[in-house]
């Protein structure tokens, strides 16, 4: 019984030392898969410019230049209308940039807003 009871004790706290790696799994991904669509978003954006010598006016415009097959969707939001479209300044017109409309923080602490 005292065997048993000890094998227990050791699979559970091998469970504690394994269980928050496991269980941040699903967040870690879905703030990779953030994080990637940023920087594609981001990159697209760039490349329309210097293709095209302006930004463009709507997201859209990316989808009937070729230059995407999709907008991809806010793995936090699980939408794809959902980015917040940030303005060129100056005399440029369009969308400069993107950032995720997700609340909350990410594991290391820092906003996805601000991302």
């Amino acid at each position: 019984m005292i065997e048993l009871m000890v094998a227990l004790a050791v699979i559970a706290l091998l469970l504690t030392l394994v269980a928050p790696g496991y269980l941040n799994q699903e967040a870690r991904a879905r703030e990779e898969a953030l994080r990637y669509n940023l920087h594609m978003l981001r990159k697209t954006l760039d490349d329309f410019h210097a293709d095209k010598g302006r930004y463009p006016e709507k997201l859209d415009d990316l989808l009937s230049n070729k230059y995407l097959r999709a907008i991809p969707p806010d793995p936090m939001t699980g939408r794809n209308d959902s980015w917040k479209l940030i303005a060129a300044e100056g005399n440029q017109a369009g969308i400069y940039d993107i950032k995720s409309t997700a609340q909350g923080q990410a594991l290391d602490g820092t906003r996805y807003v601000d991302w």
